[in-house]
């Protein structure tokens, strides 16, 4: 087969790639702690493609978005609702936090992630 024949990748497919190999210090913290299934067991994505969006940490087993953003995503509120009405009509959860968010308040965080992951649980009598 020669180099002509080759398929040539998903342009988003290419672009997530790029993404996570120039990730930011807020989704470098956020990834340890979902990386490798050790958040309550559940499988997380990083820079997932999910219809024409790539999307920060996706759990398909939880159906869970998670986005981080910074100071450039106060102008991008529109495109934001379009995104996350997108995701929700394909049955995910989108959870947005700051970046400063997840640097004060890391545990905060990882417990809404847990809240939106695991079941709700009826106390024991």
């Amino acid at each position: 087969m020669g180099e002509s024949a080759m398929k040539q990748p998903h342009p988003l497919i290419t672009c997530a790639k790029e993404l996570r190999n120039r990730c930011t210090d807020a989704e470098r913290l956020l990834w340890r702690h979902l990386k490798n299934s050790q958040f309550e067991g559940f499988k997380f994505r990083r820079q997932q493609a999910i219809e024409s969006y790539i999307v920060d940490f996706v759990s398909f087993d939880a159906r869970l978005v998670i986005e981080l953003d910074g100071r450039q995503h106060a102008d991008e509120q529109e495109y934001d609702r379009h995104r996350d009405a997108c995701l929700r009509a394909n049955g995910f959860m989108v959870l947005r936090f700051w970046n400063n968010e997840l640097f004060t308040n890391l545990e905060g965080v990882l417990m809404s992630i847990r809240q939106h992951c695991l079941p709700a649980t009826p106390p024991t009598p």
